[in-house]
């Protein structure tokens, strides 16, 4: 079955100071829960642009460290980027990030389509833990983006 998560904070800060931020890869370690033990392992060391391959280490579940593999397929300057899995624990994973100057700031949304593999079986573990964990990894990094740039 396909998931979908969407999310939309508002910052009170400019456009290009935010797409800035969200699109300086080294800060997803900074707005990602220290509990997932994220690392980015490659790619990550130039400026984004479509086609680049970014590969990052990151703990599914207590103990057990995945590899993911994402592409970044579309990008428009301080306007969105999408993110693909191309290597991950998902069966599919297509993250849109737009940001649009609003009144007073910056909106920044996230549309997420995923799907996890093994059938019935995903569906299960999703609607008992990874629907939740999913909300929780969006929470923490609510909370850290207030944090960097305010509260509207």
């Amino acid at each position: 079955m396909i998931h979908r998560l969407t999310r939309e904070q508002i910052v009170p800060a400019p456009l290009r100071e935010v797409w800035r931020y969200f699109s300086t890869h080294k800060n997803l370690n900074i707005i990602t829960p220290p509990d997932m033990h994220f690392e980015i392992i490659h790619g990550a060391d130039r400026h984004m642009h479509q086609g680049q391959l970014i590969e990052y280490g990151v703990q599914i579940i207590p103990m057990i460290k995945s590899r993911w593999l994402t592409e970044i397929l579309h990008v428009e300057e301080n306007a969105f980027f999408v993110d693909e899995q191309r290597i991950g624990p998902y069966k599919f994973w297509y993250h849109e990030h737009r940001f649009d100057a609003v009144g007073g700031g910056t909106s920044i949304r996230d549309h997420v389509t995923y799907q996890l593999p093994f059938g019935i079986l995903g569906d299960i573990v999703h609607s008992i833990w990874v629907r939740r964990q999913l909300q929780l990894i969006f929470e923490y990094r609510t909370q850290k983006v207030s944090e960097i740039f305010g509260h509207p």
